[in-house]
């Protein structure tokens, strides 16, 4: 009961309608979708009137357009409007700033650069606050309870901020978290880390999905005994089918997938009945567009965000680069959220063949849950008939395996030519995070075979 009331405290110190809003939140989550949805369109006429009164960008892009707020009342609404992308924010940086800026309390933060365009962007306290209250709501769907003990594999993106050591420290004591770097996951932090959770015994575990998932592999191959928490949140990266099975496995107990993007205000979590993700309806819209940009209720598309809160720096439609598979159908927990029932990853995971085909990475991470001894792959496309296979090896690794690598790819595409690089190490992003695919294709470059 002290270490809940101390973790309420610390947010409640840092704005005092973290906890109101978490318990609106607890509340809305048995609503109906349509009830919802009405309450989004009501934050959503005053974000896009704020936008148009305080904004420059928007104000101008309204005019040009010969639209009034009056016109985008609904969610439906938002497709007069064209898509943001980070160049235009970055072309217009200076007109994004609120004509009130100065009289409001924001936070900045930046992008880690893995679409291969930085940009610094802000969001306004509440809009945190909100963050914050959803992410612990989400955690909730796993049976996480205020103060409950948690350690988390990490790297930036998934620290609360910035903050020199003390700091860092006292926010780790009052949230009950222990912190642990997901950079280098060697033979050494790895002992380490399993020594950590062994005598912390927390009731959770959160971290970037690759990262539990080496961990679970390096736990297994040395049979080594681990404390099982209640749950496994899993984030930031691709959580592919045999991931979640090898870290269910190793921890015996269930993950939990969840998707967040703090720049669009998006997230979404996964319940108990394991049927895909749950869209949060308070903070964001999210809206998935097929090739085209034309809205979709069904099938995979692009994911689009438009934040209701950030009034420091408002994203109307925002191109996430996130791909998805979005239904509208009803989970059997209760809630009244849509489904997002598959993250396909960033359009930068999706490689593309000579002929016009579209690979997604699951298909390679199958493909290695049958090689021997590979401790680690990456795929590189840099060229659109070109492939190249990065191997972390085992000294007992059968060359002749990758012959059977090419005929698996090859059935995919037979324009692919497939090269391999044998590595020492897989290196990290600078966010700590593993990538499994990377699609470096200059798109200006393109040349597609016709058959």
């Amino acid at each position: 009961m002290f270490q809940k009331q101390l973790f309420i405290l610390a947010h409640q110190l840092f704005d005092r309608n973290f906890y109101p809003a978490y318990k609106k939140l607890i509340q809305n989550q048995f609503k109906s979708y349509e009830v919802l949805k009405a309450e989004q369109e009501k934050q959503l006429k005053y974000a896009i009137s704020y936008a148009y009164e305080n904004v420059p960008y928007y104000h101008r892009l309204f005019r040009n357009l010969n639209l009034s707020p009056s016109d985008i009342t609904k969610i439906d609404d938002l497709e007069k409007l064209p898509i943001l992308t980070k160049e235009i924010v970055n072309q217009n940086f200076e007109d994004f700033k609120p004509v009130n800026l100065t009289k409001m309390k924001y936070c900045e933060a930046m992008t880690g650069g893995t679409t291969g365009i930085r940009f610094r962007y802000r969001y306004s306290k509440y809009d945190r606050t909100l963050s914050w209250a959803l992410l612990y709501r989400g955690w909730g769907y796993g049976g996480f309870e205020f103060g409950d003990k948690m350690v988390f594999l990490q790297g930036s993106s998934l620290d609360f901020e910035s903050k020199p050591h003390i700091i860092k420290i006292g926010h780790e004591i009052v949230r009950n978290m222990k912190m642990l770097s997901s950079f280098d996951l060697g033979e050494k932090e790895n002992r380490e880390y399993v020594n950590i959770i062994n005598s912390l015994k927390p009731k959770f575990i959160r971290g970037y999905s690759s990262s539990i998932f080496f961990f679970s592999k390096w736990i297994e191959k040395n049979n080594i005994e681990i404390h099982q928490p209640l749950a496994i949140f899993t984030t930031s990266d691709m959580l592919y089918p045999i991931m979640r099975k090898k870290i269910e496995a190793v921890f015996n107990c269930k993950v939990f997938n969840n998707y967040g993007l703090n720049d669009g205000g998006i997230s979404a979590f996964e319940c108990s009945e394991h049927n895909g993700l749950h869209i949060d309806t308070e903070r964001s819209i999210m809206e998935v567009v097929d090739k085209k940009g034309n809205v979709i209720q069904n099938g995979e598309g692009r994911v689009i965000a438009t934040s209701l809160y950030n009034y420091a720096m408002p994203f109307i439609r925002w191109e996430t680069g996130d791909l998805c598979h979005i239904n509208d159908d009803i989970c059997e927990c209760g809630r009244g959220y849509k489904l997002l029932t598959n993250l396909l990853g960033k359009e930068q995971e999706i490689l593309e063949t000579p002929d016009g085909k579209y690979v997604h990475g699951g298909f390679f991470t199958h493909i290695f849950r049958y090689i021997n001894d590979i401790k680690e792959f990456q795929i590189i496309q840099d060229k659109l008939d070109r492939i190249e296979i990065r191997l972390v090896i085992n000294d007992g690794f059968d060359e002749k395996q990758l012959d059977r690598i090419k005929r698996i790819i090859h059935n995919k595409s037979i324009y692919w030519n497939v090269d391999f690089k044998y590595v020492e190490k897989i290196h990290r992003t600078a966010d700590g995070k593993y990538k499994f695919i990377k699609n470096q294709i200059d798109l200006n470059n393109r040349h597609v075979v016709k058959h």
